[in-house]
């Protein structure tokens, strides 16, 4: 069929033509933005899952909303090398010009972009309190100076602090709210994703509408529980995983049919075996099993067709691209894992396996950990981030 009528979309954070299985977590969403936006108290969201569930896609339809009502809104994508303050002061400044307009009172807007200024050229290296130096290396492209005495002692939970109650003033001026959405956000360093917990943790109790919508792989929950023991109530948590069979096959045939081309019913159940309901890899296989079919419906014969196409591409794309980063201590453990299952696997197994004792693999484990190939599925064991790597792993030469 036409390639160039091709609805389907395999790309990093790419938005698929048909959301399929994210219903409630996007009308809980609208809950939450009406709720604060009357002045109601919610807590901020925290998404988690595996690579491939389109978190991503799900945070940026959240966004979607919030802007559709009107809330000033940035973005961030967090870095395990980088601190906060650039990203959130970058941010927060687009969510404060987005409000900006619709403000009557400039002076507050001038304000409220000076301490977003002073928030990020403060050097937090240079020292804590307020008589320590200020290091301006970086420039935000605000045209206002910065403020002195807010949101630049240097000690991030403070600045941080200050930095989102002034920011989600504006909100309150406006009867709307601040929605700042942070992706892989289990690469915060750790001393500001405690700043984050509490600056998060004393909005929450002065009622400011500023939330934070976090994204980031399944140990995330058990990182933001470590840095602060309150934050297993200070967050609602939801865990994005596969489609079941018919939103599967609803992200399959509604874009089909909006272009007037049907599935056989062995095509769906041959794509859905494939796919294993991942929306990533059901965006790849739908795309090469519509290319492949000569006319409409698209059956099981043309995903057989396909099939090795689109596996080709993940191997590449999905899984070759992750395998290229590790070092070869980590591929051994990786390999290790693979062949002892696809799910979670006790570390002390890893190491039998290889003949090693566990405290020998811990650099491999935790530098895995800190790429983002694997994760601590619980205490003591490890499980592969990305869906079917283990048996990619297995499948790739000794």
């Amino acid at each position: 069929m036409d390639p160039i009528r091709n609805p389907y979309a395999p790309g990093a954070g790419q938005r698929p033509p048909e959301l399929a299985g994210r219903d409630r977590e996007l009308d809980q969403f609208d809950v939450v933005l009406e709720r604060i936006a009357r002045g109601r108290p919610e807590r901020s969201l925290v998404l988690t899952g595996l690579r491939g569930v389109s978190m991503t896609v799900l945070l940026n339809a959240l966004r979607s909303q919030a802007i559709g009502r009107l809330w000033g809104t940035g973005k961030i994508e967090a870095r395990p090398d980088q601190t906060l303050r650039r990203p959130v002061a970058a941010a927060l400044h687009m969510a404060v010009r987005e409000l900006a307009p619709r403000h009557r009172d400039p002076e507050r807007i001038d304000y409220v972009l000076s301490v977003i200024k002073a928030f990020a050229l403060r050097d937090s290296a240079t020292g804590s309190g307020p008589g320590s130096k200020t290091v301006p290396r970086w420039q935000p492209g605000i045209d206002v100076p910065a403020a002195r005495g807010r949101a630049d002692s240097g000690d991030i939970e403070i600045d941080l602090t200050e930095l989102f109650t002034d920011a989600a003033s504006i909100g309150t001026d406006l009867g709307v709210g601040i929605a700042l959405f942070v992706d892989e956000m289990q690469d915060v360093p750790t001393p500001d994703l405690s700043a984050l917990c509490a600056a998060c943790h004393e909005l929450s109790q002065t009622g400011a509408p500023l939330i934070i919508v976090g994204a980031g792989l399944p140990h995330l929950p058990t990182l933001l529980s470590s840095s602060k023991s309150y934050s297993e109530r200070l967050f609602r948590y939801h865990r994005i995983d596969r489609l079941d069979r018919p939103d599967a096959d609803l992200a399959l045939t509604a874009p089909a049919q909006r272009e007037g081309v049907d599935f056989s019913p062995d095509a769906l159940d041959a794509l859905y075996d494939a796919a294993d309901g991942y929306p990533y890899f059901i965006q790849a296989y739908g795309k090469v099993a519509w290319d492949a079919a000569p006319t409409t419906p698209i059956t099981a014969e043309d995903v057989k067709v396909a099939a090795p196409e689109a596996e080709a591409e993940l191997a590449v794309g999905f899984f070759g691209s992750r395998y290229e980063r590790a070092t070869p201590a980590e591929r051994e453990y990786m390999r290790a894992m693979a062949l002892l299952g696809d799910g979670p696997v006790p570390t002390a197994e890893v190491a039998t396996s290889l003949g090693r004792r566990p405290s020998s693999l811990s650099p491999a484990r935790d530098s895995l950990i800190k790429k983002g190939l694997v994760y601590a599925a619980e205490r003591g064991s490890v499980a592969f981030t990305v869906p079917h790597f283990g048996h990619f792993l297995r499948s790739q030469p000794v």
